[in-house]
């Protein structure tokens, strides 16, 4: 079995046409597929849009007792495929059954004048399933029940790369047998383990990625003998396990951010404190140091190099579902310093206006203003 990479993700939303004003006008997507009862796609309307190596299929129930439909009830828009390119859709299906998967959609073959794919799917974890995609011919946006539109032009503005990974969060006590199920059943490693502790709050956080080292999810568990925290808050709102974010690589994010701030997209808020040491923390950083701070971009350091990183405020009514923007300078983490550094740089905020002394959260220590 060889998973090659993530071929799509499909949303179940509950106004895919919304949806796809909201990813196209904002982020930047085109529209390059659409389906309905009009081509197959019985009780759903399903839209794919594409920017880049990035490519989304949302989905809308019709009826209410579609699957799409049941979704968004239980836990509001969010992600509930991630389909998977492969060499043998088939035979990775039975493979996947012999380990223990849950099977759903047998292998089926689909085909167009100028296009072949086969598809299947098993349960991942959750209501999240994964779809199995084999290509035997034609282009990346051929969907089965999606008729495709017009080619679009791939050079007009590429600020995004590709899905660099997803962020899973999972119910206490359900980290360990979710990174064994895909460990065992999918063949994924594990190749990152970090107990995060910031301001009484606390959580497992494990990575896990497949042998092609193209498809990473980062698997996240609330530590309950500590305070709540927003891992907790997005069980709660998402009703249960979930995607909380999805991470698109970008080969320039300055050029990204602002881009995506122009067409309204809003970005989580960071500190002025948090630039203060920042070179101290991760060493000298290509490009300006006052652009980062004016658009809020953060950046890590691990042993490989660095990344910078943003995160959207989520476009749902619940909150849950939003977007990271990453660029990689070498490093293979997520960028999990940050959360310590953005809490200190907080604290130290508080601290100049008199709130409060600031204390180190990893020492325990009183912080420097």
């Amino acid at each position: 079995m060889d998973i090659r990479g993530i071929d799509h993700i499909e949303l179940y939303v509950g106004d895919a046409r919304q949806a796809a004003f909201y990813f196209g006008n904002a982020v930047g997507m085109r529209l390059c597929g659409q389906g309905g009862p009009e081509t197959g796609l019985t009780g759903q309307r399903s839209l794919l849009l594409r920017h880049a190596g990035v490519r989304l299929l949302l989905t809308s129930g019709l009826t209410a007792d579609h699957p799409a439909a049941a979704y968004v009830r239980r836990h509001g828009d969010g992600i509930a495929v991630v389909a998977m390119e492969v060499d043998d859709a088939a035979g990775a299906y039975a493979e996947l059954l012999a380990r223990g998967a849950t099977g759903g959609t047998p292998p089926t073959t689909v085909t167009s004048a100028d296009a072949e794919v086969v598809v299947a799917e098993v349960d991942g974890f959750a209501d999240v399933r994964h779809r199995l995609v084999e290509r035997r011919r034609g282009g990346p946006d051929f969907l089965p029940g999606l008729a495709e539109l017009p080619p679009v032009d791939d050079t007009a503005e590429n600020l995004l790369a590709e899905i660099d990974h997803l962020a899973v969060c999972v119910p206490p006590g359900q980290l360990a047998e979710t990174v064994r199920g895909y460990r065992e059943v999918f063949g994924f490693a594990e190749i990152f383990h970090e107990y995060v502790e910031v301001d009484g709050q606390a959580m497992n956080s494990t990575v896990v990625q497949s042998r092609s080292g193209r498809v990473t999810l980062v698997l996240l568990e609330p530590d309950t003998t500590r305070r709540a925290g927003q891992i907790d808050a997005f069980l709660t709102q998402h009703a249960g396990a979930g995607v909380q974010h999805l991470g698109l690589r970008t080969d320039d994010i300055v050029e990204a951010v602002t881009a995506l701030r122009q067409r309204g997209v809003g970005f989580a808020r960071t500190p002025a404190a948090y630039y203060d040491d920042l070179e101290t923390r991760v060493g000298r950083v290509d490009g300006s140091l006052d652009r980062l701070r004016e658009l809020g971009v953060l950046v890590d350091r691990d042993h490989d190099g660095q990344l910078l990183q943003i995160f959207t405020e989520s476009m749902h009514v619940r909150r849950t579902l939003f977007l990271e923007l990453i660029e990689r300078r070498g490093a293979r983490t997520f960028g999990s310093g940050n959360i310590k550094a953005l809490y200190e740089a907080k604290e130290r905020e508080l601290a100049v206006a008199g709130a409060l002394p600031a204390v180190s959260a990893a020492t325990g220590q009183e912080v420097t203003a």
